[in-house]
């Protein structure tokens, strides 16, 4: 859940989750701060719609998603209650949360052959369009028991037409996804989930905003 304007987090944890939960595998104390985080990474949605006939005359540019500062990192984000953001010890995602989503985003735009150039900048002066977004949850809920997970993310975006700076289309995208334990396999692939939920979401809305389908 987004945290409330002007909200104090009660702590932003880099040792240790709730005591309550120091019991589980996947949420307990960091240990060693010198200990070698584990990477993990999301995959782009293979089930993508593909342009028809050649690629459209335009350039789409990708800007990195804004977000909050508990989710401008690159380690994994848990909310123990609604005003508490922690990490999970001893993992981290392959680069902070907006680049790992902005990748996504480029990747499943540039594998529907839609637009003759998809980038994170543009290979000129300027693009055509840019796609201008907010990350604003990309967080595993823990449940009621504390034994159970739900992983939320949402991104509003916006297709801004370079010239005359005017936008075309805005769109709230939001998926969830249930963890099948508290394990950090099993909470990875639930953000894997719900995230290739909402680049595919994007990517389709994209395209017919765009003309491109």
């Amino acid at each position: 859940m987004p945290i409330a304007p002007g909200a104090t987090l009660r702590r932003l944890a880099l040792a240790a989750l709730l005591p309550w939960m120091a019991s589980c595998g996947a949420i307990g104390a960091l240990g060693d701060a010198a200990t070698p985080l584990e990477v993990f990474v999301l995959t782009a949605p293979g089930a993508l719609p593909q342009r028809q006939g050649a690629p459209l005359a335009r350039d789409v540019i990708v800007e990195e998603p804004t977000t909050g500062g508990a989710l401008a990192t690159e380690r994994i984000m848990i909310q123990p209650d609604p005003l508490q953001a922690q990490y999970l010890p001893g993992v981290r995602w392959s680069e902070p949360a907006p680049l790992v989503v902005q990748t996504l985003m480029v990747r499943a735009l540039d594998a529907t052959q839609a637009f003759q150039y998809v980038g994170r900048r543009p290979l000129g002066a300027g693009g055509d369009f840019a796609i201008v977004s907010e990350l604003v949850d990309f967080q595993a809920v823990v449940g009621p028991g504390g034994d159970s997970a739900e992983v939320r993310v949402r991104m509003i975006a916006r297709i801004v037409r370079e010239r005359g700076v005017q936008v075309v289309a805005s769109r709230t995208f939001t998926a969830r996804a249930d963890a099948a334990s508290l394990e950090d396999a099993d909470l990875v692939a639930a953000f894997d989930a719900a995230t290739g939920r909402v680049i595919s979401d994007f990517t389709v809305w994209t395209l017919s905003s765009l003309g491109a389908i």
